[in-house]
Parts: structure tokens; C-alpha cells; sequence
């Protein structure tokens, strides 16, 4: 039982007092009528913004029609939504489910299958990178392995070898006849936004590919547009084997994907895999007329002028205030300013001047806007990050 002023809810979130209301586009409004621009998304799932007319649309018509009927039936949905993903995608197989560690959960499991039925099921383990974040499960909280996220939930989950970030040698030496596959984030986000360096996809594929064993993408955040391309891998023109995606494929409606070649897929037979939830009419077709929207030429060449638009004008911010921001990195509109002040600090700061940012590790501000974002929008967000440097500057030298 808890007293009339404490939250019911676990309190595993440092919660801000915000309270929103509705939203409209890149902008949040408080009940009592305050405008946030919002530049975090929901975390990058906001990708079409707030309220988008479009997906407001399929959403209450399906909603009028069929929300769930389980996967002991056709889903023509999900057909058509699998088709989309394949089409745009290398992959030839998608399995639906509800969330990123969910989708991350599957890769993991598709990956030893695959060696299980080609008759190695002695290649079991999977190597991720340093400073990688791939969910919240136990699995996947695993392979992340970062032991600020697996104190108190020992004994981990066997399987995995981490290995430095950004050296593909000391990676290679790292398989042995124990090895499944590769899982890397193309952008590390929850790592302070590290792309992988140039030219280290190809070397994965190419060591992948020399041991028979997969290229496994975690593409949750960098996947639907985000980093100007419609999956961040083909910045590098480098196929994988399995990929999870989630976050921005809904808009913000719950969905989250495996995708894999027909060599992967196809060894996931009944009674291996299932999902409840995953699926169901209602996330399929706000998915589907999501990617309707972002797989446009012109709409994926905008996420890259506003990316430019937006880099230039944050680098600005780093060379005018160098006791606040050090750096700018990321891709796309998955950007991430290095901070001098604690990064919790410049959040707040922030939010006085009615601006959302998200926060990442190693003391990075993440900006990522939804990929509808206009120049006004980007010029008046840095309007406010300059006004918040300013004050933050200025504290700085009392």
C-alpha cells in the first residue's frame, strides 16, 4: 500500500515534473498551454512528429474494423507490411513484435538456430562491442554488457564476448569455433551517439563472411529514416544477415521487427518463436503507411539537408561556447553535443528555454528531432540551445 502522495508506479525512471498534454508536430503542450520543441521524440520514435494526420487516419480506421485477432490466423496486414520491409530491405523473412529488445531477443535466437540447423550447434556465442546498449532483458541485457545496466541481475545470461569498440582486429581474433555472429549498433546511441568508424561495417562483412558466421544489426534507433538513409547500413552499402528495428517504424504505435535472409529466417519454424501482441492489425497498418511516407527519395534527402542544417549550426554553438560543448557527432537527425557541464545540467537548463532534448552516456546531449522538422524549427531550437549555453557559460565563470 503506498500513501496518497506516493506514485504506484516502480520507480525506475528520474522522472522531469513535465506533464504533457497533446502535441502537434515537433511541438508538446503542457495543460497549461506551454509549447515544448521537441527534439528528443519520444527517445527517436516520434519519427513523422505529433499528431500526424495521416497516421491519426489509418489508426482510427482499423481501430473501427479488427484490433487483434492472435497469430493463429492470417494477418493481411502483416503480409503487406512484410512486403514493404522486404522490399526496401535486404531481407527476405520478418518476424513482428512489440518493442526493440523484443526484436534483439529474436536476432539472438535466429542467429543460433541458423548454426543449430546447418549442424553447429556448438556455435552458440555472439561478440558485441564495448559501450553497446541492445535492451533491457535478460538476453539482451547480456550482450550489452555494460555492468552499470547488470548490477543486481546476476547471473548473466552466457553467450556473449565484448570486445573493444572500433578495431576490427582485435575483433576477428576474438571468434572461435564458438561463434554464431557479429551484433553492432551502426551508431552507438545510448553510448554518447559513436558511429562505428568508416569502412568497419565492410570489414564485419567481409570477416563474417570469411568464418561462415552473421552480421547481426542493431538498427532499433538508427533504423526508418533517421540517419538520412532508410537503414543506416546502406550509408556503408553493406548488407547484414539479421536486423532488429523498432522505435521510429511505428511513429509512436508500439511495433518492432526481425528482419533476415531467407537462409536465416526460414530456420525459425513453428513452435521456435511467437508473439502475443506482435503483429496485430493495429501497429500494422500505422507501420506500413509510416513507411508510405519515409520511403520517398525527397523525403529521405530532406533528413539529410536538415542534418547538415542542423550540424552547422550546433558546431557554431561548440566554437561559441567551448566551456558548454566540445563536439557534435552522429549522422542523420541522430546528433549528439558533447557537454562540459553535467548533461543533466544543460537538460534542465534547457527545458527553461522550452526545448526537449534526450540525454546519453559518457555526458552527451542527444538532438533528435522528428525527421518532419523545418528550418524554422531547427533555427529557433538552436535560438534556445544558444540561450542555454549562454546561462550555462556564464555560471561557469562565478
Amino acid at each position: 500500500m503506498t500513501t496518497q502522495s506516493a506514485s504506484c508506479l516502480f520507480p525506475v525512471y528520474a522522472r522531469t515534473p513535465l506533464r504533457f498534454e497533446h502535441g502537434h508536430g515537433s511541438t508538446l503542450f503542457t495543460r497549461e498551454g506551454n509549447a515544448f520543441l521537441d527534439f528528443g521524440s519520444g527517445v527517436a520514435v516520434n519519427a513523422l512528429g505529433h499528431g500526424h494526420p495521416r497516421l491519426v487516419q489509418v489508426l482510427h480506421r482499423q481501430a473501427e474494423k479488427l484490433w487483434h485477432v492472435s497469430n493463429l490466423y492470417t494477418i493481411p496486414e502483416q503480409e503487406r507490411l512484410a512486403e514493404q520491409l522486404c522490399g526496401l530491405s535486404f531481407a527476405d523473412r520478418v518476424f513482428f513484435c512489440n518493442s526493440g529488445t523484443e526484436a534483439l531477443e529474436l536476432s539472438i535466437k535466429a542467429a543460433r538456430r541458423y548454426h543449430y540447423c546447418n549442424g553447429a550447434p556448438q556455435r552458440n556465442r555472439i561478440i558485441t562491442l564495448e559501450g553497446a546498449f541492445h535492451g533491457r532483458t535478460l538476453g539482451s541485457l547480456a550482450a550489452t554488457g555494460q555492468e552499470k545496466y547488470l548490477e543486481g541481475f546476476e547471473p548473466r545470461a552466457a553467450g556473449f564476448d565484448q570486445v573493444p569498440f572500433g578495431d576490427p582486429l582485435r575483433l576477428e581474433e576474438a571468434i572461435t569455433g564458438q561463434t554464431a555472429g557479429i551484433l553492432v549498433e551502426p551508431i552507438q546511441g545510448e553510448s554518447g551517439i559513436r558511429p562505428l568508424p568508416r569502412g568497419y561495417l565492410r570489414a564485419l562483412r567481409d570477416i563474417c563472411d570469411f568464418y561462415g558466421i552473421l552480421l547481426m544489426l542493431d538498427e532499433v534507433q538508427t533504423g526508418i529514416g533517421r540517419t538520412g538513409r532508410f537503414f543506416a547500413y546502406e550509408n556503408e552499402e553493406v548488407a547484414p544477415d539479421i536486423l532488429a528495428t523498432a522505435k521510429g517504424l511505428g511513429g509512436g504505435f508500439p511495433v518492432a521487427a526481425c528482419l533476415a535472409t531467407e537462409a536465416v529466417g526460414s530456420m525459425m519454424q513453428p513452435g521456435t518463436h511467437g508473439s502475443t501482441f506482435g503483429g496485430n492489425p493495429l501497429a500494422m497498418v500505422v507501420a506500413s503507411e509510416v513507411l508510405d511516407i519515409v520511403n520517398d527519395p525527397a523525403f529521405l534527402q530532406r533528413v539529410r539537408d536538415a542534418s547538415l542544417r542542423l550540424t552547422r549550426r550546433a558546431d557554431g554553438l561548440v566554437s561559441k561556447y567551448p566551456s558548454v560543448f566540445s563536439e557534435v557527432r552522429g549522422a542523420g537527425l541522430l546528433l549528439g553535443i558533447q557537454c562540459i557541464p553535467p548533461v543533466r545540467e544543460v537538460i534542465t537548463t534547457l527545458h527553461e528555454q522550452k526545448l526537449l532534448c534526450v540525454p546519453a552516456g559518457n555526458n552527451v546531449l542527444r538532438l533528435m528531432p522528428p525527421l518532419t522538422v523545418t528550418d524554422h524549427e531547427i533555427d529557433e531550437a538552436v535560438v534556445r540551445l544558444d540561450r542555454a549555453a549562454e546561462q550555462l557559460s556564464k555560471a561557469a565563470t562565478i
